[in-house]
């Protein structure tokens, strides 16, 4: 279909493997479970890094996040994320529309990037550090999305230069994929890959991305 389907472990953030999640609805959205992750020592590291940028209000900015996501070493050998990449993280996940983001979304941002960031490590074949237009393609495949090849020709052209595409460039097309479809899938409520907008409400939803 013309419109993104919508499932695997890097498109809904579940633990399973893509092809392995539940089956795929009417309208090509796999389920999409809330997230949830027991504690382990690992949050004790997430929030180390969490907590030596964040403000009294216990949140981080832009700004506070991609000073957090520098100093984690998250991007490994890859350059570190951008401030506007890191402004369309908080979008992303900013469910109450502050600004800004809390340690339970930084912790499910955490489980994103390090599965965006093995998907890009499993397309980058020749170990570039970037991807060409066709790993690109074949990453959101990864992620369950179904995209027309018109689609997929604009994504390129969107997030390449000079026909390479690199790991700030590439979570940042995730982020807004991910956001895109979830502000269409939960207008979608008969799962049939079609909405009627107000337009005020399609300003709000694309404009925050």
């Amino acid at each position: 279909m013309a419109y993104p389907g919508y499932g695997g472990a890097f498109g809904n953030f579940n633990s399973q493997m893509p092809g392995a999640g539940p089956d795929v609805l009417l309208g090509g959205y796999s389920g999409y479970p809330a997230y949830s992750d027991p504690y382990s020592s690992a949050d004790d590291t997430m929030y180390a890094y969490f907590s030596a940028v964040a403000g009294q209000d216990g949140e981080v900015d832009a700004e506070e996040l991609q000073r957090c996501l520098t100093q984690s070493g998250i991007s490994g050998t890859y350059s570190p994320f951008s401030l506007e990449t890191c402004r369309i993280m908080i979008a992303m996940l900013d469910r109450d529309y502050t600004g800004k983001m809390g340690f339970n979304e930084f912790k499910e941002l955490w489980a994103a990037l390090n599965a965006w960031k093995q998907n890009f490590m499993t397309v980058d074949q020749d170990r570039s550090g970037t991807i060409e237009h066709h790993e690109l393609s074949d990453a959101i495949a990864l992620m369950g999305y179904r995209l027309s090849p018109q689609t997929l020709t604009v994504i390129v052209r969107r997030y390449s230069k000079n026909g390479r595409i690199f790991f700030d460039d590439y979570v940042a097309c995730c982020v807004k994929l991910r956001a895109l479809t979830d502000f269409f899938r939960k207008r979608d409520h008969l799962r049939q890959g079609f909405v009627n907008f107000i337009y005020d409400d399609f300003l709000q939803g694309t404009m925050a991305i």
